[in-house]
C-alpha cells in the first residue's frame, strides 16, 4: 500500500530554527565550516586506516566504520539546512521529509548499535588481551558490522512507516529545520497514539538498551584498569579508552534531550539536533586524532607522503 493513498499534502515547509532571524548568513557560514570539516575530517581518518596497515586491526575497522557513518548523517539534513539559510528554502516534498526521517533513524540507531560493538571490543582489549584476536577476529567484526548496519535499517523502516501511514491533510508546516518524529506527528490528521508509543519506545529501547551494554563494558573496564600495577599501563588504557567515551557522551547527551524528555521544547530541540547534527561529526575527527598516538603518528606518514611527489620534506 502506498504511503501516499490517504493524504492531501504534497509538501511540507520547514519553519526554521526560531529567534534566528538576521542571522542566516552567519548561520550559513557556521554550519558551512563544520560540514565541511566534517566531510574531510572524517574521510580522511577513513582514508589514513585504509593506508596504514598497523591500524588494520578490529579498533580501527570499527573506527573506520564510525567515520564512514560521520560523513553519511551530516548529509541527510545539512545540505537542505544550508539552503533553507541562503536561499529561504522552505519547502520539503513528502518524499523529501520521510526520507529525511528514514534516514536519520536508520543511521542514529546504527551509531548507537556501533557504539556499542566499539565499547565490547575495548572491553575485551582490556580485559581479556590475550584472547583478543581470538575472540575479535575478522569474522566477528564483519558480522558486528553487517549487524549494526541492518539493525539501524529495520529500526528507520519500522518508523518511517508507522509515521507515513498516517494521513497527512493540512497544516503542513514542520517546527523544524528538518523533517524528525515529534514535529512531522504533530501534523497527522488522525490518532496518532499508537506511532507515538512505539516510536517513543522503539527509540527509548533501542538507546537505553545500547547505553546500558555500554555502561557495563566501561564498569568491566575501569576495573580491569585499577588493577593494572604500572603507571604508564594504566595511562596507556585510559587514553585508549577516553576518546570512545567523550564520543559516546556527545551522541547520547542529544538523544536523551530530544527523544527521551515528556515535555518537548521546539528551540531546545532545534539547538540540539543542529548540534547532533552538524557539530558532533565534524568533532569525532578531532577526538580521534588527537586523543590517539597511533592515528597521529599513521596521520603524520601519510600525509608525509603525499607531500613528498611535491618537493616537500618531512
Amino acid at each position: 500500500m502506498s504511503m501516499r493513498n490517504h493524504t492531501s499534502v504534497t509538501e511540507f515547509i520547514l519553519l526554521g530554527i526560531s529567534n534566528t532571524e538576521g542571522l542566516e548568513s552567519m548561520l550559513f557560514a557556521l554550519f558551512l565550516v563544520f560540514y565541511v570539516f566534517a566531510l574531510l575530517g572524517n574521510l580522511l581518518i577513513f582514508l589514513t586506516i585504509l593506508a596504514s596497515p598497523n591500524l588494520h586491526t578490529p579498533m580501527y575497522f570499527f573506527l573506520g566504520n564510525l567515520a564512514v557513518f560521520d560523513i553519511f548523517f551530516p548529509s541527510v539534513n545539512s545540505p537542505k539546512m544550508m539552503d533553507y539559510l541562503v536561499r529561504q528554502g522552505r519547502t520539503i516534498s513528502y518524499q523529501g521529509c520521510a526520507s529525511q526521517i528514514f534516514f536519520y533513524h536508520t543511521l542514529g540507531c546504527t551509531e548507537c548499535f556501533l557504539y556499542t560493538v566499539m565499547a565490547y571490543d575495548r572491553f575485551v582489549a582490556i580485559c581479556y588481551p590475550m584472547r583478543y584476536t581470538v575472540i575479535m577476529n575478522p569474522r566477528v567484526c564483519t558480522c558486528f558490522t553487517v549487524g549494526t548496519w541492518l539493525g539501524g535499517f529495520v529500526h528507520g523502516s519500522i518508523l518511517t512507516f508507522l509515521i507515513f501511514k498516517l494521513p497527512y491533510c493540512g497544516p503542513n508546516e514542520v517546527d523544524s529545520f528538518f523533517c524528525d518524529i515529534p514535529v512531522v506527528l504533530s501534523l497527522a490528521c488522525a490518532d496518532t497514539s499508537l506511532a507515538q508509543t512505539v516510536s517513543f519506545t522503539n527509540v527509548g529501547v533501542v538507546a537505553l538498551t545500547c547505553f546500558l551494554l555500554v555502561l557495563t563494558s566501561y564498569t568491566r573496564i575501569v576495573i580491569s584498569i585499577l588493577k593494572i600495577r604500572s603507571s604508564e599501563g594504566r595511562r596507556r588504557a585510559f587514553s585508549t579508552c577516553s576518546a570512545h567515551f567523550t564520543s559516546i557522551l556527545l551522541f547520547y547527551g542529544p538523544v536523551i534531550l530530544v527523544y527521551l524528555r515528556p515535555a518537548s521544547s521546539p528551540w531546545l530541540d532545534s539547538v540540539v539536533q543542529v548540534f547532533n547534527n552538524v557539530v558532533t561529526p565534524s568533532l569525532n575527527p578531532l577526538i580521534y586524532s588527537l586523543r590517539n598516538k597511533e592515528v597521529k603518528l599513521a596521520l603524520r606518514k601519510m600525509l608525509s607522503q603525499a607531500m613528498q611527489p611535491l618537493g616537500y620534506k618531512e
